[in-house]
């Protein structure tokens, strides 16, 4: 792995549709993460996060022309929930805060967006646990989160589905995190 040079220009910004040429590259980072990592990536469709580019439904970051992050939010249950998704940050460019960086701007663009819904997310990661918590999710059963069949459809992909259809979408070895806004945050 590179050691990378943290002084140099990275930018984390709101997607648009100029961003839309990248989806491909943003999936083969996702899928070649869960490779490594082993557990808890869902692989994504490139039209579908060319989907999410296009709306402004995402949080990309540069480092030059090249993508080293993403994260994408999407509504579900008639914009009562709002998942922050397919968080990803590039080999070379992980452990100097940019997961941080990512993670806090798709939290600002989905209060933005959806002001009311609660936001949610599935993770097996602590690193983003960590962040999630810093930004006032709080860990939740899955039965606090959507019960919309579509979302957790987008879960076939990963190498743990099986565990999530024994347990008819109670539990899997993800952390479910929400934060309601309509709830005070009580930080520690």
């Amino acid at each position: 792995m590179e050691t990378v040079d943290i002084k140099q220009e990275i930018a984390v910004i709101e997607s648009g549709i100029i961003h839309i040429e990248y989806a491909t590259e943003i999936c083969e980072m996702i899928e070649a993460a869960a490779k490594i990592r082993g557990t808890g990536i869902a692989k994504r469709n490139p039209l579908y996060i060319a989907q999410k580019l296009q709306e402004g439904k995402a949080i990309i970051a540069f480092a030059e022309n090249k993508v080293i992050g993403f994260c994408y939010i999407e509504t579900w249950e008639h914009e009562l929930y709002v998942a922050n998704s397919g968080l990803i940050v590039h080999p070379d460019y992980r452990y100097v805060g940019l997961a941080k960086q990512i993670k806090e701007k798709a939290f600002e663009l989905s209060r933005k967006r959806f002001p009311e819904a609660k936001i949610f997310g599935l993770t097996t990661s602590l690193a983003v646990m960590k962040i999630n918590s810093d930004l006032g999710y709080k860990p939740v059963t899955f039965s606090e989160l959507t019960k919309d069949a579509t979302f957790w459809k987008g879960c076939a992909s990963c190498i743990n589905y099986d565990i999530l259809q024994r347990t008819n979408h109670n539990m899997c070895l993800c952390t479910g995190m929400l934060c309601d806004p309509k709830k005070p945050q009580q930080k520690i």
